[in-house]
This record gives structure tokens, sequence and C-alpha cells, in this order.
């Protein structure tokens, strides 16, 4: 049997009109229904940033980065531990809720006096999409205006303040 460019053509048509026949949105993330207690624990949770993605790529992990924690707690507040580390900047204090879009995507929303200038956005809220959440995996992603006022996507990775996590200073070795 002889293959042409034109059977090979073909062939490539029919395997992109099928694919694409598929609908393209995909399901919102489902929650889990104790959400509130996997974020939070029975009293407080503290989360460390395990990996970074800004715009899919891999971020450094420099010394900011690796020592930022934040905790959550059932009283619906958190704050991270910015300021208790050198040039880390100012540490965030909140109110936190779970909520859910319109199309059934599910966030953690702040609510903060401090956001506008540590997030340089206008509002004193933030929404962070839940990718996944587990009791030991927490991974939100959000739109970050950098100061250049270029936007980009940010992914953050969390995982429990005592977990082990190989390869975090991946560029300072």
């Amino acid at each position: 049997m002889k293959v042409t460019n034109f059977s090979i053509i073909g062939l490539l048509v029919v395997l992109l009109n099928f694919t694409s026949c598929k609908d393209s949105k995909t399901e919102p993330y489902k929650l889990p229904s104790n959400a509130i207690e996997l974020i939070s624990g029975n009293d407080e949770k503290v989360w460390k940033l395990a990996k970074r993605l800004n715009n899919n790529i891999r971020m450094n992990m420099g010394d900011c980065f690796l020592s930022y924690r934040q905790s959550y707690r059932m009283d619906m507040t958190m704050n991270d531990n910015n300021s208790e580390h050198s040039d880390c900047g100012e540490s965030l204090n909140a109110k936190w809720e779970v909520v859910q879009n319109e199309t059934g995507n599910s966030f953690i929303k702040l609510q903060s006096n401090q956001l506008p200038k540590l997030m340089n956005i206008e509002e004193n809220y933030k929404y962070f999409q839940i990718l996944e959440l587990t009791e030991d995996r927490l991974t939100l992603t959000f739109q970050h205006k950098q100061f250049s006022d270029k936007i980009m996507w940010i992914k953050d990775f969390y995982v429990p303040a005592d977990a082990k996590v190989e390869g975090r200073n991946f560029h300072n070795k």
C-alpha cells in the first residue's frame, strides 16, 4: 500500500475533527464536603509553599518563598509570616471564606484592607481558585498583576508546614 501526502493529510483532518468534537469545557473541581476542616485543621493549620508556577514556569524558591507559611484558622481568620523574615515584606492578616462561582468553581476569598497594597489591586478582597484540596495538599491559582502592570497566572502548591518536600530549593543547589 502506497502512502501519499494526500492520504496523510486526510487522516490528520479526520483525527482533528474527531478530537475537536469533544466538549472543551472542563468540569469544575469538586470540593470535599469537609473543605473548611481540610484548610484550617481542627483549630489552625499551617501550610508552606512547596512550589510555585508563574505562567506555568517554575519559580526559583528563594529565602522568602522557602520560609513562607500561611496559617488558616477555624475562626475564619488567616495570616502569613512574611514580616518574621528579613526583607520578605509585610505580613497579611485577613478573613477568609470558601465561595463558589456560577460555574461551580471553588475559591478561597481573602478579605483585608492590606490586600490593595500587598497584591497591587484596588479591591480589599482576592479570590484564589482551589484546584486541589486534600489533607496533605492545597493547590491554588490566581491572577497577579505584577508591579510592571503585567498580569500573570500564579499556581501555588501548598503542603502542611511539617511536610518534607524534595527539590524545593532546586535553583539554590
